[in-house]
């Protein structure tokens, strides 16, 4: 496989399996392992199907076209309207998310190497060491991705294995199948990957025969780590009682609270090194694919270069707003994820299977690439939005 597209394989990765893999086995504790393997796989269906809707429809454009211009030529004003207002608060609220429970990680590495930092301090940190990668572009978020990813996946591995061991498999009789639904929002969320296809296709100039693939190899493989990783916690922590997965599921430091949990009932030094490594990069890769995304958005959206002061612009812009929220609101990483659940069913699903409704059926747009199936799937995957941003606006 050429490097470019691991590259592009990876940065899917990368963005996909991150602060929505540790909110997993969280947000979903009360169905338990059952109902959380069944989100899984159905959200992994809609949300890869809805990716090559986006594909299409972003070939139907200029390369370099985002998300706005494409609701902006297909759906006119109004989709353009609601594409940037789902854009800008889904991403800022995956954004903070990410600098919250980052701050979090770091806060305990600092504290673990013996010095004392306020939450403040760690949210900055965290902020400028990786806002500084993304300043420099897709090419440097794209090598330094390959090494995290590297050491992320190397940690996962090693940590499921040394997990295995004290497994009990009995422990996944619990949970209620009817908490399927409350944890829908961040389940779909932990597969937003479908917002970096723009930027993808211009990365592979149009040949959409690669990106298919990339696009399919990069969705399934955090799929398997997803199902790898909620069988390891359910498995390997008790349900019920104190550090158990029950316990944590409320905590306003919930990334601290599920490694502490497995540091205690584990008690094993490689895992406890493993667990910070795993957590610390989960949440340093989401934050770069998003940033990516929320940078390529801006540019395109108010027509700024990526070059000199409008760089400097785009990424003050993009960085100021989450940071805020994440200083004034530091437990917001389980509510970020579940509040851009709402956004993102509109944006990852709904737009794009409008999208494809009207440039299929109403301008019969004839490309070289289109997604198979006609318009059931469409209205099928617009009724599961639309089950989605229910639970997020009157369940949640």
């Amino acid at each position: 496989m050429k490097a470019k597209m691991l590259g592009g394989i990876l940065l899917i990765v990368g963005t996909t399996i991150g602060g929505g893999m540790l909110a997993l086995p969280i947000v979903t504790a009360q169905a338990g392992f059952w109902g959380s393997l069944f989100l899984l796989v159905a959200s992994w269906m809609v949300m890869t199907y809805c990716a090559f809707l986006l594909l299409e429809v972003n070939l139907w454009m200029p390369s370099n076209s985002n998300i706005i211009f494409m609701a902006k030529k297909t759906l006119g004003n109004t989709g353009q309207l609601v594409a940037w207002f789902c854009y800008l608060l889904l991403f800022y609220c995956l954004l903070a998310a990410y600098i919250s429970g980052g701050s979090d990680i770091l806060h305990g590495l600092i504290q673990a190497s013996g010095w004392e930092t306020s939450v403040s301090v760690d949210s900055i940190l965290f902020t400028l060491l990786l806002g500084a990668v993304v300043y420099n572009g897709i090419r440097s978020i794209d090598y330094v991705n390959r090494w995290l990813m590297l050491i992320k996946l190397s940690a996962f591995i090693f940590l499921v294995l040394f997990i295995v061991p004290y497994i009990d498999v009995s422990r996944y009789s619990g949970g209620e199948i009817k908490y399927i639904i409350p944890a829908i929002t961040v389940v779909m969320t932990s597969y937003g990957f479908a917002t970096i296809i723009p930027s993808l296709r211009a990365y592979f100039n149009n040949d959409f025969v690669k990106l298919r693939k990339v696009i399919l190899i990069g969705s399934l493989i955090p799929l398997i780590c997803y199902i790898l990783w909620v069988a390891a916690i359910f498995g390997g922590i008790p349900y019920e009682g104190e550090y158990s997965v029950l316990s944590f599921v409320h905590s306003d430091h919930s990334t601290l609270a599920l490694t502490q949990a497995l540091i205690h009932h584990l008690q094993n030094p490689w895992i406890t090194t493993l667990t910070r490594i795993f957590t610390s990069v989960c949440v340093a890769t989401s934050f770069l694919g998003v940033s990516l995304c929320v940078v390529d958005f801006f540019a395109d959206g108010f027509k700024l270069e990526k070059t000199g002061k409008e760089n400097v612009l785009l990424h003050l812009i993009t960085f100021i707003p989450p940071l805020t929220i994440a200083l004034f609101y530091p437990g917001a990483f389980i509510v970020g994820l579940s509040y851009a659940g709402v956004c993102l069913a509109i944006l990852i699903i709904i737009l794009p299977a409008l999208m494809v409704w009207v440039g299929r059926y109403k301008n019969e747009i004839k490309a070289d690439y289109r997604v198979i199936g006609g318009k059931l799937p469409l209205v099928i995957v617009m009724v599961v939005a639309l089950i989605v941003i229910a639970q997020g606006l009157f369940w949640h």
